[in-house]
């Protein structure tokens, strides 16, 4: 089975029954087609079927495939679309806040040093509140130069107004990119979204999954309907100079639709697992419900840290493991919800947050905990940087670390550089 039904501990948080990527009999209610695709084969074929309007992009190891893919289904008229070939990713992102403001639906996709160039036209794109769609395939950033996977790209952009949603393998890939769309465009929200997927471990893997057809996805996913678009004819002035007066209240307006984003976030969840079986919400959890110690993630590594914690628990270990879809907006809330009954959380930071005390989703998960009246002993993992695996035995010492303190309450190292040679 895959995921099913329920809410866990608090609402947007899923409980895994099951592994695999198999629909359970009679949970969907549309038609879906057995298929194997890679990561980045499975973004472009959501992104096709979602009928986007327009493609501007620049290519970039891991994501090319992305766009190289999107591009043969133009070339042979299987999908009615503007693709534009720019100079590079600043133009990229620039060509798709344009086409956006024109009332087009728009994607993108890029990957590392794409990101980071993208990175000014990124605050742009969420001020003028254009829902755009990326897929990010993560990657190290230089230097030195490194080409594999890690979070270091979109941990360097992460409070840049976008939604970010993380996927685990191919299959999450293609139904967060069709979410994505729904949720940007939604009227209340009406803001971009990341879907991030692990250079090379995602983008490369060939996995078995379950496509919609494009009847199904067409009736999920209607038309855009834009709240305004730029029109030669009745002109408007958009992203003009905002003095002290006015920046400060449009920034709190951002920052407030970001927040109720989350809303439209739970209910395209729930849409999409009604038809098709597969249910997301901000987070999973795994084993949750007694568990003393627990592993939380982004990712490919999910399922690692998934795979491990039922072994252990087979050894009568009580341990679980949370996956986080939706990074941003951060689900503070239902996170405090589902580790409330732990006494030891390790969080896994695929990227260094260089002077900080701690990793980025460390730093969010502990700044959460501040005020409440949850008490626990939180451990920070740093592992994976440029693509270095994170094999099942490393995994299992980080259980082994926190279930240590957890039995004693003390921690021996707050951040720990897992598998680096010192």
């Amino acid at each position: 089975m895959y995921r099913r039904g329920g809410v866990f501990t608090g609402e947007g948080v899923i409980p895994y029954t099951g592994e695999g990527s198999t629909v359970t009999a009679g949970s969907a209610v549309c038609t879906q087609i057995g298929c194997a695709y890679t990561g980045n084969e499975a973004v472009a074929y959501a992104a096709k079927q979602c009928n986007v309007d327009v493609v501007a992009a620049y290519p970039i190891t891991p994501q090319t495939i992305i766009v190289e893919r999107f591009s043969d289904y133009v070339a042979n008229g299987e999908v009615d679309t503007k693709f534009m070939y720019v100079e590079s990713e600043h133009s990229a992102m620039s060509a798709c806040v344009g086409a956006s403001l024109a009332g087009a639906r728009v994607f993108t996709s890029t990957a590392s040093q794409g990101l980071a160039l993208m990175h000014e036209v990124m605050y742009l794109a969420s001020g003028l509140r254009t829902p755009i769609v990326m897929g990010v395939v993560n990657r190290a950033l230089s230097a030195p130069i490194n080409i594999h996977g890690d979070h270091s790209d979109m941990m360097g952009s992460r409070d840049c107004g976008w939604i970010q949603l993380f996927a685990e393998n191919a299959q999450e890939a293609y139904d967060l990119t069709i979410q994505a769309f729904k949720i940007a465009e939604d009227p209340a929200v009406q803001l971009p979204v990341a879907v991030n997927l692990d250079g090379y471990t995602v983008s490369h893997a060939t996995e078995n999954m379950k496509s919609l057809t494009d009847e199904d996805v067409a009736r999920f996913l209607p038309p855009r309907k834009p709240i305004f678009k730029v029109d030669p004819s009745t002109p408007i002035s958009v992203g003009g100079m905002a003095l002290p007066e006015y920046y400060y209240e449009i920034k709190r307006q951002q920052e407030e639709a970001l927040r109720q984003s989350r809303h439209v976030v739970k209910r395209v969840g729930k849409e999409y697992g009604d038809l098709t079986g597969r249910r997301y919400g901000f987070m999973e959890a795994y084993a949750m419900e007694d568990a003393q110690a627990a592993v939380i993630s982004l990712g490919s590594t999910c399922g690692t840290v998934r795979s491990v914690a039922k072994r252990l628990r087979a050894k009568g270990k009580k341990v679980g493991a949370i996956k986080l879809w939706m990074y941003r907006p951060f689900p503070a809330e239902e996170l405090i919800s589902a580790i409330k009954g732990l006494k030891a959380l390790a969080v896994m930071d695929r990227a260094i947050s260089f002077g900080a005390p701690y990793g980025a989703l460390c730093s969010d998960i502990s700044s959460s905990l501040q005020n409440t009246e949850v008490k626990l002993k939180v451990l920070n993992m740093i592992y994976g940087l440029g693509g270095r695996d994170i094999p099942p035995a490393t995994v299992e010492r980080v259980y082994r670390d926190v279930l240590q303190a957890a039995r004693t309450g003390k921690v021996e190292e707050r951040v720990m550089f897992l598998d680096v040679r010192e």
